[in-house]
């Protein structure tokens, strides 16, 4: 007999409703709470969206960061300096990685190969192993382009997620669903703002990753709904948006804990470079099924739902928008 592992059993009878008010009201409270952090403490812009130059640094000798900092702060001339030392259990006791971020200055575009060869200078004064392992600069006026770039991009996909659920399901369908991303959205930026994790291109690369992964659960969940909406035209609406989330209960969980163990060793064993991009996937996964069952089904509800998707019949057209026996 073959062994089936079961995260859910088969059939579960879990009211999704009775805490309809406390659910839905704790997402319009992480909503706000997200945009009032955005507005006050802003997002932690990497150098792809801020300018400036990053330089990767790897020594096989053990640094203080206190002294890296006081010989940069010698040299004039230089923009905002930030030093955080890379952690990562796949580096040997030998490998000391620095991550130095020199923001661009108004006037500058990038620094100079002078301006880096005197921060190579400096630090080998400090640290003489040390050496660049890596050298990215950006314009202030490329950064404020890649800006404009990404929130296009980000648009573009809830347009197109919301043409998409309107044309298969019916117009209440997709602004259920819209609401769910820009819950998932929105809680994710405030989430890198309330922790000032660096905000970059792959951040905004695992938010378009969000989006598909958020309304791939949620079409799962409508695409039952309008089946049983079909087969059990008297039952309330209500009812039947609870029999549907526990038929689809087992595959949401299975997916979000099968993504969510890969992506764990992603960020366990993946180094830095892909950790805030993993990070944000990891968060995107719970507050993807979490939008998906108590968010999205929550605003169909409260729209109103068409109760039978065959032919209209102008004779009956009042009997099919009735919720009770």
């Amino acid at each position: 007999m073959a062994f089936r592992l079961k995260l859910v059993p088969d059939q579960t009878s879990f009211n999704f409703f009775r805490w309809q008010k406390y659910t839905f009201g704790l997402s319009a409270v992480l909503m706000a709470l997200s945009v009032i952090l955005l507005l006050t403490m802003g997002l932690n812009f990497g150098i792809d969206f801020r300018g400036g130059t990053t330089i990767r640094t790897e020594s096989t000798t053990a640094f203080e960061i206190g002294d890296y900092r006081d010989a940069l702060t010698a040299i004039p001339d230089l923009g905002d300096i930030s030093i955080t030392e890379v952690f990562d259990p796949t580096f040997g006791e030998d490998r000391h990685v620095a991550q130095v971020r020199i923001g661009a200055t108004e006037g500058m575009e990038a620094m100079t190969p002078e301006q880096i060869g005197q921060v190579e200078t400096a630090l080998k004064e400090v640290d003489p192993n040390v050496t660049f392992a890596a050298v990215e600069s950006v314009g202030p006026k490329v950064s404020g382009e890649l800006i404009k770039t990404a929130i296009y991009a980000v648009l573009a996909a809830s347009l197109g997620i919301l043409l998409y659920i309107w044309m298969r399901f019916e117009w209440q369908f997709a602004v259920g669903g819209v609401v769910a991303i820009v819950h998932d959205v929105l809680l994710t930026m405030g989430i890198f703002s309330a922790l000032q994790l660096r905000f970059d291109l792959s951040t905004i690369a695992a938010l378009l990753t969000i989006l598909g992964y958020s309304i791939n659960d949620t079409v799962v969940v409508f695409d039952r709904l309008r089946e049983n909406l079909i087969r059990f035209k008297n039952m309330p609406l209500v009812e039947v948006m609870n029999l549907s989330v526990n038929e689809t209960l087992s595959r949401t969980v299975m997916t979000a804990v099968t993504t969510a163990i890969a992506l764990f060793a992603l960020f366990a064993l993946g180094g830095d470079v892909i950790r805030g991009f993993v990070f944000a996937m990891l968060w995107g996964v719970f507050v993807g099924t979490y939008s998906s069952i108590y968010v999205a089904k929550n605003i169909v509800l409260w729209l109103g739902v068409k109760r039978d998707w065959s032919k209209p019949d102008p004779d009956k057209l009042p009997e099919q928008f009735t919720e009770s026996p």
